[in-house]
C-alpha cells in the first residue's frame, strides 16, 4: 500500500510544477486571449470607422448635390421673372417710333440678353420649324401659306428659352393648319 501511495504522490509531484509556474502559465493563456479579444475589437472598431466615414462622404455628396438643386431653383426664379421684360422691351422695338428710343431700347435688349446668356438661357428660334409641344404651345392656328406643311410655326408671340438642356419657359406660337380653300 505504500508503494501505491508513493507512486501517486510521485505522479503529483509531476503534474504540479513548483515555484507557482502553473499560475504563470495560465496567466500567459489569459494575456494571450485578451490580446486576441482587443485586436478582434480593434478590427471591429476600424471597420466601423471606415463605414462611417464612407457614410460621411456620401452625405458630404447628398449635401452638395442638393445646394445645387437650390442654387439652380433660385436662379431659375429670378430668370423667369426677367422674361416679361424681355418680351416688353422687344415689343416695343416692334412699334416705329423716335430714333432715339428705338437705340436706347436695342442696347437695353442686347445687355438683357448678354446678361441672360451668360447666365446659360439661350433663346430657341421656332418660326418656320416643326410646333413641339414640348418646347411652345400653340395658342392660334392659321391657315397654312402655300408650300408650308401644316404644324409649322407660323410666328412666335412668346419665344422659348432654355437653360442648359431644360426648358426654362416654354414659347407661345401661332401653328399652321390647312390650305385655305
Amino acid at each position: 500500500m505504500n508503494e501505491d501511495t508513493a507512486t501517486n504522490a510521485a505522479s503529483v509531484d509531476e503534474t504540479v510544477p513548483q515555484n507557482g509556474a502553473a499560475q504563470q502559465l495560465g496567466g500567459e493563456g489569459d494575456l494571450a486571449a485578451e490580446l486576441t479579444a482587443a485586436r478582434a475589437k480593434a478590427e471591429e472598431n476600424y471597420n466601423k470607422f471606415l463605414y462611417a466615414m464612407a457614410d460621411f462622404e456620401n452625405y458630404k455628396k447628398r449635401i452638395e448635390r442638393q445646394l445645387a438643386e437650390i442654387a439652380l431653383a433660385g436662379r431659375r426664379a429670378v430668370l423667369v421673372k426677367m422674361l416679361p421684360v424681355l418680351d416688353n422691351l422687344e415689343r416695343a422695338l416692334a412699334f416705329e417710333d423716335s430714333g432715339g428710343v428705338r437705340d436706347g431700347l436695342q442696347a437695353t435688349l442686347r445687355q438683357f440678353e448678354a446678361a441672360l446668356e451668360s447666365e446659360g438661357v439661350k433663346a430657341v428660334s421656332l418660326k418656320g420649324k416643326a410646333f413641339d409641344p414640348k418646347l411652345a404651345e400653340a395658342i392660334a392656328t392659321h391657315d397654312a401659306p402655300a408650300g408650308t406643311a401644316d404644324d409649322t410655326v407660323l410666328e412666335e408671340a412668346r419665344k422659348t428659352y432654355t437653360i442648359g438642356d431644360e426648358i426654362l419657359r416654354p414659347g407661345q406660337v401661332v401653328v399652321s393648319k390647312g390650305h385655305s380653300a
